[in-house]
């Protein structure tokens, strides 16, 4: 099994499948569907979180079941797909971004496997994986795409759009790029010592920046840029060193009140 996972995003749930693992049951409810895939000439696991058939709305994702089972694979290091609107103006539809931090402006959705002492709280100061992150930026580097090597991503609650009102803000606080789905998965990821970054494509501008914004849209972006994303896999995966050396691993050290570290 591969200590690698990819984790799709819209417009990102079908990959060539060599096997299907299936859904698996963890202590947080049952995950989204797992498969082996091939990409290159490397077999990685493949989770699409939205499921197969991109029937759980952002808001409803089972998030810690999902990082749970891929935990649970052997999974050491994730690489998601997001796709996200674009609030920073010079980032246009089609573009790839690597992003470097991270706004949570969700409200319902469970952030934690640390509910129960000892009570745990985990450094996000590189929220993503460095080495996951400069692997990726080398593999859009050497595809040739339009991408960005930063990039603030601000999460929403969803399922709904967000206002031109609230984009202004989200501005206003530094973010560069909206979507749904990319948080809990990175803190959580962290809390049990896993690599975590993710490859966002541009579908849209946001809310106030564009007349409208639509599910068809998204898709017919997706689309157009699916190819560019799986190419940028194919040779970002093999780029991921085999040895951590990342502060990932560690991210429990020193983080416990009343326990030991891991």
């Amino acid at each position: 099994m591969s200590r690698i996972a990819v984790m799709g995003g819209s417009a990102m749930e079908e990959l060539p499948v060599s096997r299907e693992i299936g859904s698996l049951e963890t202590p947080y409810g049952r995950s989204s569907e797992v498969f082996l895939v091939r990409l290159g000439d490397t077999h990685v696991l493949f989770m699409p979180r939205h499921g197969a058939d991109h029937s759980l709305p952002p808001h409803r994702v089972n998030y810690r079941a999902n990082i749970w089972a891929l935990k649970e694979l052997g999974v050491e290091r994730i690489v998601a797909t997001n796709a996200v609107g674009a609030i920073n103006p010079s980032m246009r539809p089609g573009d790839l971004v690597v992003p470097h931090d991270l706004i949570d402006f969700t409200k319902l959705r469970p952030t934690t496997f640390y509910d129960e002492p000892p009570v745990t709280h985990v450094d996000v100061s590189q929220v993503y994986c460095p080495e996951v992150r400069d692997a990726l930026i080398e593999a859009c580097r050497m595809v040739g795409v339009r991408f960005w090597d930063h990039g603030v991503l601000v999460c929403t609650e969803g399922p709904r759009f967000e206002t031109p009102a609230e984009i202004r803000m989200f501005r206003l606080l530094g973010a560069d790029l909206v979507g749904m789905t990319g948080f809990p998965e990175p803190v959580l990821a962290r809390e049990l010592g896993m690599c975590y970054a993710t490859l966002c494509f541009v579908s849209n501008m946001a809310a106030g920046l564009q007349d409208r914004v639509s599910v068809e849209e998204v898709l017919r972006i997706g689309e157009r840029v699916r190819g560019e994303v799986v190419k940028v896999l194919v040779e970002a995966i093999p780029k991921i060193p085999e040895r951590r050396g990342c502060p990932c691993a560690r991210a429990l050290e020193s983080a416990r009140f009343g326990g030991r570290g891991c």
